[in-house]
């Protein structure tokens, strides 16, 4: 047990250096302060100057006005109107994959319902996948259409946590497309080829050669498939997007052949919304509070992860008792990495909204599998990229308002005042995605022959159904697997399209909301602080934040979590 808990130490160690490290760099992307971006040109000019080219044609050739600054609606039209054009491109490629180049294995396309899936999937930062990769997609279907999503999606997600910091900060949101550019050029592309050469190192292949064929020692014909992964590991974790090259996701050896390589996906997934906090900090002048909370955030992520992995070493009650001994669950789990790092992995997964998996995690127990449901249903231990910050701020803001209320103090969050607008709009980031969780899942359990499809029977099969919807609309993307999702009758088509919308509804009416709630606040003049203003940035405020995480985030889903993973748990023990 020990070695396991110290593999999970040496793991999160680093995630505490490349805070503040790569949470400054991201304010000097974003200009947080003009002259800290001027003192670390000096550093880093030779790069700037790279980087500088680059934004420059391609703002001549898209004709962007880069000094344009937008208002919430312009910044949402923005993304709504380039998200659209990327789809339509991605689905087309999609289907008419049979008579493009490099398929050397001849793949067909796949339905129109799964191409609409896989589409939406990726373009939301979803990657939820309906079917297995390599036997699915060809090279430029993988590499040209989703590749090219995996970057615009995160870039996407990351320019929304930033316009959304600008805003609460008192600046304006800035420009969509000028903030696009940068997180990709200057940010997701530069440290993803760092990733990329580190997972070559560590064995990841990175080819364009067809499928190896391979004679076993039984003297049958194997086929091995390849492709170019490294590359698109890389961007995969970097950017929370999760959607493996291969079936098997990160279980597979090609994406993820060892410890080493492991590390570096597990760092990759949590660095840069767990950075965004300090940047926060940056940009509002208060890095005692951004510390704070990210202590905070941190605090759920270990109980998590330690609640986690003491249910998988604890093993299986049913199972241990014929063995007369107690032994870890080792079901569904890669040998090379254990229960401790399986179980590390399923709750940074699940934590970041990156979907990646190592492991199947429907074979966890009951334990693992409330964790992994608490952290898709509160979206922000440490959450998606940017959006997940921004959500973690919409509940300070509403534990403003409650503070406020109850202690009779003006609700104030830095130094503007916090009225109904940004209430309704921050009710609105919350209660969308209960609704895209609940209501499809009670239509899909209430005809488990014709549309679930439920593998497992009972409690755990509640679970496989809500954890579904609850990945497709926190735009996650992992399942606990055991349903016909890749069906090709109607049960596929319903889990397509059903989830689709999940995903459509969980990503684009929060970020409606988050630019106008933000847009809102920029507008505000700020009021000086009194006595009677009510301190965000002290331990008091901060644990009363985390009571209101709980309150309004736990409990909305308690009856899911209740008749799922508990009820399962009593069961298993025979309690």
């Amino acid at each position: 047990m020990w070695q396991g808990l110290f593999q999970i130490a040496l793991t999160l160690l680093p995630i505490g250096i490349i805070t503040p490290i790569l949470g400054k760099y991201l304010a000097v992307v974003f200009e947080a302060d003009p002259s800290t971006r001027l003192r670390s040109k000096s550093v880093l000019t030779w790069l700037d100057s790279v980087f500088s080219h680059s934004e420059r044609a391609i703002y001549r050739f898209s004709q962007i006005d880069r000094d344009q600054v937008m208002t919430g609606w312009q910044y949402a039209r923005a993304i709504f109107a380039s998200n659209i054009v990327m789809g339509i491109f991605v689905f087309i490629l999609l289907i008419t994959q049979a008579g493009l180049p490099f398929n050397s294995t001849g793949l067909i396309a796949p339905t129109w319902d799964t191409a609409l899936h896989t589409t939406i999937s990726f373009l939301t930062n979803t990657d939820q996948q309906h079917y297995s990769g390599e036997t699915t997609f060809s090279y430029a279907s993988q590499v040209l259409g989703l590749g090219f999503l995996l970057f615009t999606s995160a870039a996407t997600g990351l320019a929304v946590g930033i316009a959304f910091i600008r805003g609460l900060t008192g600046r304006s949101l800035g420009n969509f497309y000028v903030d696009l550019t940068r997180g990709i050029i200057r940010v997701l592309l530069p440290l993803s080829i760092v990733i990329a050469l580190l997972f070559l190192i560590g064995g990841v292949p990175e080819t364009l050669d067809p499928p190896i064929t391979a004679t076993t020692l039984d003297g049958a014909t194997q086929i091995i498939a390849v492709g170019p992964v490294a590359h698109f590991e890389s961007i995969k974790q970097l950017g929370e997007n999760g959607g493996g090259f291969f079936g098997a996701n990160s279980a597979h050896p090609f994406e993820n052949p060892n410890s080493f390589t492991n590390l570096i996906a597990t760092i990759a997934m949590i660095s840069i919304p767990a950075a965004l906090i300090h940047t926060y900090g940056i940009f509002a002048g208060n890095t005692r509070q951004s510390w704070l909370i990210f202590g905070m955030v941190f605090g759920f992520f270990i109980i998590s992860i330690g609640i986690a992995a003491m249910g998988e070493y604890g093993g299986n009650p049913l199972i241990n008792a014929q063995l007369g001994s107690s032994q870890p669950n080792l079901e569904g789990k890669e040998v090379r990495f254990g229960w401790a790092q399986t179980a590390l992995w399923a709750v940074a997964t699940t934590g970041t909204m990156c979907g990646a998996v190592n492991g199947m995690l429907d074979s966890f127990m009951p334990a693992g599998g409330l964790v992994t449901l608490f952290n898709l249903f509160l979206q922000i231990i440490w959450g998606g990229q940017g959006t997940g910050t921004a959500y973690l701020f919409v509940y300070l803001i509403l534990a403003v308002f409650l503070t406020g209320l109850m202690v009779g103090r003006t609700p104030e969050f830095l130094g503007r005042k916090i009225e109904k607008p940004e209430i309704i709009l921050a009710s609105v980031v919350l209660l969308v995605h209960p609704i895209a969780v609940l209501i499809p899942s009670a239509i899909t359990l209430a005809f488990p022959e014709t549309l679930s499809g439920i593998s497992n029977a009972g409690f755990h099969g509640i679970s496989q159904v809500v954890y579904e919807y609850a990945s497709a609309s926190a735009n996650n993307g992992s399942g606990l697997e055991g349903l016909a999702d890749s069906a090709p009758a109607a049960t596929g088509l319903w889990w397509n399209l059903s989830a689709s919308m999940s995903m459509l509804f969980g990503r684009y009416v929060p970020i409606l909301a988050l630019l106008l709630l933000a847009d809102g606040m920029s507008r505000k003049q700020p009021v000086p602080m009194t006595t009677g203003t009510l301190r965000t940035d002290t331990v008091l405020f901060t644990s009363v934040t985390a009571g209101v995480i709980l309150v309004l985030g736990a409990l909305s889903f308690f009856p899911i979590l209740a008749l799922g993973p508990i009820a399962e748990a009593f069961q298993i023990h025979n309690l």
